[in-house]
């Protein structure tokens, strides 16, 4: 992915303008670039745990390996916040456990 797709990325998932959004784009990318090369470990979730795993000067510029984890998608369904009381589940069971049937 390139610069002007993350952009137009970010633009189509914000709904803010292309204006607002390449700066902070732009901002957001030299922060990271500086993050990694000064060797910090992040950890932006949902992008994951970005952690340096060695680097090395040359004599065209830096070579910095990392090691990025990701966590795995959650599986759980969305909540609806329009559910009635009813149909939120129940913070009490229906049968206490002295009832014997």
């Amino acid at each position: 992915m390139k610069k002007k797709e993350l952009i137009d990325t970010v633009v189509e998932r914000s709904g803010i303008k292309k204006k607002d959004a390449k700066p902070v784009v732009e901002a957001m990318l030299a922060v990271l670039g500086e993050a990694i090369g000064d060797g910090r470990e992040l950890n932006l979730q949902p992008l994951g745990k970005l952690r340096i795993n060695r680097s090395e000067e040359k004599s065209n510029g830096r070579v910095i390996v990392c090691k990025l984890r990701q966590s795995k998608p959650t599986e759980t369904p969305p909540r609806d916040a329009l559910a009635t009381p009813s149909e939120k589940p129940a913070k009490d069971p229906l049968a206490k456990p002295d009832d014997e049937m």
